[in-house]
């Protein structure tokens, strides 16, 4: 064992706090069940320096699939520096802000991941980190999780980033893995453009978004990985982006800016109450991914700085999004799915995707966008309980023809709206294409589009709706709607190749859309059906910090 497992022991009173257990879902899709049957024994640091000196190790599992009909209740451990004895509660804790923990004070955390609560946890010091905010910790960081992932099929590992300021350039997560963030933490992005490996284009877009080619790396990325979850006390992910923002505007970049975060490939993800800052552009990527949370997740940028979309999912399915608080430079949430020709070839949709209690502040850009870039298709999309404020569109689809594809079934509830162009836009004339090899025949089929129960105010138009000539957009449905305009030249309703219904609407809609009589009135609907990744529950480990 190497050197860095000094001073960790196993507890022997915790030894039972992993259990591999399954709740039943009715009409629930598949989902892989835990992979270690053995409970693994809990390690925490002994300050004494006593102990065996090594991780103590549960028996050896068998790292298979169970593809069972049953949707396994994820849970994994997020807990402070220098941990102690846990236990598993079903009780969701939120924390932000306040200084440092006490010796003794037992602390609780939202939790998921099959793997359950971690059964060996670290610090990043224990390999070499060293959180000046000058040091450099990519060797630390990539062997921290190199080292933990040996414990992948015996009970998973923590990664602790204890607090100080802790320089990085980009690296790797691992399978049945927690990358747990102090409160008073901060990852910090390396502005040594050098340390950012150029890699592949994603298959689905053909080019980077930026420039032709390839793309510089992300800050953290996790590839075809199980149960990962990046999480903390409201800790810090900043991509001190400023640099690459001017380089942008001054077109000095030869290849598309990196993300802060991008899940690739992967199937059980948590991503829960840290704050992410000034990203180099799109700030969270889960994309050809399943069964993803993202919750109680902070996100900051200047509103004037370049691409940085908050929350993309793209090319998912099964993803929830809940509690978080973003204000960009673009769209809060943009739901993707590639993009032209490349989108199609790859056929991978977004799907089946809930996103409930966001606050958005984007100036120039959307709360809600679907697309521009669909081209694998995108249905079933929830959202309520929204809250915007100065933002350009509460919900926005963009497409165009070579896009392809759908955007069918779309559900927006609840939205309280504040100072915004317009409260619903969408466009089939969304014209950026990522070379001449798309296909002029390809148009997107739009239809199932919903906006229930929102109030607006301060708003210049009511919407713009413009639908593809000859492919109209359909089965539009507004219905308990108010919005306060301003004074302007602007119509207050802008429709074009768009077909629907409205009732219970102020100001009145444009011609296209039809007055319901008052027996047809109704809401317009949204779906009563639980999708299986609400069915996750999150849960909670506990620790209590033994030392100083």
């Amino acid at each position: 064992m190497s050197d860095w497992a000094s001073g960790w022991e196993a507890d022997p009173t915790a030894t039972s706090l992993i259990s591999e257990y399954f709740r039943t879902v009715e009409g629930a899709a598949v989902a892989g069940a835990h992979l270690c049957g053995s409970p693994p024994a809990a390690c925490i640091l002994n300050p004494e320096g006593g102990g065996s000196g090594k991780i103590a190790r549960s028996p050896k599992c068998s790292c298979r699939h169970d593809q069972a009909s049953k949707i396994p209740v994820l849970i994994a451990v997020v807990a402070a520096a220098f941990l102690g004895a846990a236990e598993c509660r079903s009780r969701h804790h939120h924390r932000r802000g306040g200084g440092g923990t006490p010796p003794g004070e037992v602390i609780n955390y939202a939790a998921g991941g099959a793997g359950g609560c971690r059964a060996h946890v670290a610090s990043l010091t224990d390999f070499g980190g060293v959180g000046d905010g000058v040091t450099s910790n990519t060797a630390a960081f990539e062997a921290a999780v190199s080292g933990l992932s040996q414990f992948a099929c015996e009970g998973g590992a923590m990664l602790v980033v204890p607090a100080g300021r802790w320089l990085t350039g980009p690296f790797n997560l691992t399978s049945h893995f927690t990358l747990f963030l102090h409160r008073d933490a901060v990852i910090l992005a390396t502005q040594e453009i050098d340390e950012w490996a150029i890699i592949d284009p994603l298959p689905s877009y053909g080019r980077g978004r930026d420039l032709v080619g390839g793309r510089y790396s992300n800050l953290i990325t996790g590839y075809n990985l199980t149960d990962v979850v990046i999480t903390g006390d409201n800790g810090t992910i900043d991509g001190q982006g400023q640099t690459w923002w001017d380089k942008f505007h001054s077109k000095e970049l030869n290849f598309t800016r990196g993300y802060l975060i991008e899940i690739m490939y992967s199937n059980q993800v948590l991503i829960s109450n840290i704050t992410l800052v000034d990203s180099p552009s799109w700030n969270l990527h889960p994309v050809y991914s399943s069964n993803v949370i993202v919750s109680a997740v902070t996100i900051l940028a200047p509103v004037n700085s370049p691409n940085t979309d908050g929350i993309n999912p793209d090319s998912c399915s099964n993803v929830r999004i809940e509690d978080c608080y973003i204000v960009s430079g673009d769209d809060c949430i943009a739901i993707k799915s590639g993009w032209d020709e490349y989108g199609i070839e790859f056929n991978m949709p977004s799907q089946h995707i809930m996103i409930r209690r966001l606050t958005c502040i984007s100036p120039t850009s959307a709360v809600i966008a679907i697309g521009s870039e669909m081209s694998g298709g995108i249905q079933d999309v929830r959202a309520e309980d929204i809250t915007a404020i100065n933002s350009e569109s509460g919900v926005r689809i963009k497409t165009a023809i070579g896009r392809g594809a759908y955007v069918r079934d779309i559900f927006v509830r609840r939205m309280s709206l504040h100072t915004m162009k317009w409260v619903f836009w969408m466009t089939g004339g969304y014209g950026q294409h990522p070379d001449d090899g798309y296909d002029p025949g390809a148009v997107p089929v739009v239809e199932g589009i919903s906006y229930s129960d929102v109030v607006a105010e301060n708003v210049t138009m009511a919407a713009k709706l413009e639908g593809i000539p000859g492919a109209p957009f359909t089965g539009i449905c507004i219905s308990n709607v108010t919005a306060e305009i301003i004074k302007s030249k602007k119509p207050i309703w802008n429709c074009t190749d768009v077909e629907g219904v409205f009732s219970d609407v102020s100001p009145t809609p444009c011609a296209e859309l039809q007055a319901q009589t008052t027996d047809e009135e109704a809401p317009c609907p949204f779906p009563e059906d639980i999708l299986a990744v609400d069915y996750v529950a999150l849960e909670q480990c506990s620790y209590q910090r033994t030392n100083p």
